[in-house]
């Protein structure tokens, strides 16, 4: 291969890893963000671009670009979870060290009733609704994200809403019972 032709070659792989960056940073940002909040999306989201550039003679053409993109997120969201783990199982072993007296090292915060819901599915099912809903992916592109058949999708979509479902009308029954209790007689 002469210098001419690996120049062109590179230009061509700047100018394609350019338009998939413009065509979809924002939706796996996004992404990125609904799972992880907004400090560690940045950097999931940056790493999934690495990736795509290092791969960037792997990645497939056209419509399954996406749903590679959203693939690759998904490992690494992942990781990040895992990452996440492990900080909170040494937070613990550090409060344990430190003694009772000492505030959490991470506080709770106010989740409606439809995010507690969810919050309390399986992570499958969690990843599933997601997709499909929030990100708006095609049972096609679930099935290539988790790796999975497309009749998978839609018989574990179907079972994930209705466990939804289930705990929501819980958790609204419970809110519904707390609220008829305070109200005086």
């Amino acid at each position: 291969m002469s210098d001419r032709s690996a120049v062109e070659l590179t230009e061509d792989q700047g100018i394609r890893f350019d338009q998939l960056f413009e065509s979809y940073y924002n939706a796996i940002f996004r992404y990125c963000v609904r799972r992880l909040g907004q400090s560690d999306a940045e950097d999931a989201a940056a790493e999934v671009f690495a990736v795509a550039w290092r791969r960037l003679d792997d990645m497939p053409e056209g419509d399954a670009t996406r749903a590679w993109l959203y693939g690759v997120a998904h490992r690494v969201i992942g990781s990040q979870y895992r990452s996440r783990e492990r900080r909170s199982r040494l937070s613990a072993r550090l409060q344990q060290t430190a003694g009772p007296n000492h505030e959490d090292l991470e506080p709770a915060g106010d989740i409606d009733t439809l995010l507690t819901a969810l919050d309390g599915l399986s992570r499958t099912d969690h990843e599933l609704l997601r997709l499909s809903s929030w990100d708006g992916l095609t049972r096609t592109e679930i099935a290539h994200v988790l790796g999975i058949r497309e009749n998978a999708v839609d018989q574990r979509l179907h079972r994930a809403r209705n466990r939804l479902k289930v705990r929501f009308d819980r958790l609204n029954g419970e809110a519904s019972s707390l609220t008829h209790k305070e109200t005086p007689a």
